[in-house]
């Protein structure tokens, strides 16, 4: 019998889904600006799945970002709203509140390159508007060593806990989407110190095939797998909309769950769903865990 701490799944993608608008660069953003009690309805959702923690829908949330659409402005107000509907959840069903960071740019894109010295202070607002509301910090979808080293280094000093995910090619869970290894991680994780190492975002394959890496980085470690058949040529263009991208079939709840059993049998304490699981998978998870003995904290 282990502790274990179950993430909620996809927030953003579940979003665009509930709302059934159309697709936009701006993603759930734009859901949130159009339906903003729809983010409080699917964090209730992951908690009354047995979920506890609340990733805010905040991964889209950067200037550079937001600037494409006029938008640079308006930053602040959206952060206030994700967090309120975070919090809003969290009154009723109790949990965590998890910030999360996003790419800067764009995500599995490593070949943008974003330069750590002017990453990290676009990182450290975003840590100094959410820091006080929030119980941690999740930077995730990380593609390559310059993209860790960037939000390492803007969530460094911070008061609240810091966990870092990092997401795999396709095809060889060994590699980030850069190519470089997952192994070389190690010495921004020695630097740095988060508080936990994740796999995100990836097919949950590629993520058993990488997980056994995070085991020599001393600290807690988990994943959490996106729904995709795979990311598309068409998806790593500028400014794509989530039409690009195909949700796969097979991943039924049960089989879902095989994965993230297997993860905590070689040692994953932390796991959870990214893009295309939902509060299903989340529910399943959560009776396979109690099945097992396993404590969810």
């Amino acid at each position: 019998m282990s502790d274990i701490t179950l993430l909620d799944g996809a927030i953003g993608q579940e979003l665009v889904n509930r709302a059934g608008d159309r697709a936009t660069p701006l993603w759930s953003t734009r859901v949130m600006m159009d339906h903003p009690d729809l983010v409080g309805a699917v964090h209730s959702d992951y908690f009354a799945a047995g979920a506890t923690i609340a990733t805010t829908n905040t991964y889209a949330l950067h200037r550079s970002r937001l600037a494409r659409a006029g938008l640079e402005n308006e930053l602040v107000a959206l952060i206030d709203t994700a967090l309120t509907q975070a919090e809003t959840a969290r009154e009723t069903h109790g949990g965590r509140i998890a910030a999360s960071l996003g790419p800067l740019y764009a995500s599995y894109r490593p070949d943008l390159k974003p330069d750590p010295d002017e990453a990290a202070p676009k990182f450290a607002e975003l840590v100094q508007i959410m820091d006080p509301r929030v119980d941690l910090f999740l930077i995730e979808t990380v593609s390559s060593l310059r993209e860790a080293e960037g939000a390492l280094r803007g969530t460094a000093g911070c008061s609240k806990p810091v966990w870092l995910a990092l997401t795999m090619q396709d095809d060889d869970g060994t590699r980030l989407r850069s190519g470089e290894a997952l192994a070389d991680i190690a010495a921004l994780v020695d630097l740095f110190q988060p508080a936990a190492v994740l796999l995100n975002c990836s097919r949950p394959e590629a993520i058993s095939q990488g997980l056994d890496h995070l085991k020599p980085l001393g600290r807690p470690f988990g994943a959490y797998a996106n729904g995709f058949t795979h990311i598309t040529d068409a998806f790593l263009k500028d400014a794509p909309t989530v039409d690009a991208l195909d949700q796969r079939t097979d991943l039924a709840p049960s089989y879902y769950a095989d994965f993230t059993m297997d993860w905590i049998e070689r040692g994953a304490t932390i796991v959870g769903g990214c893009c295309e699981v939902g509060p299903d998978h989340i529910a399943e998870m959560a009776r396979r865990l109690r099945a097992a003995w396993h404590r969810i904290v």
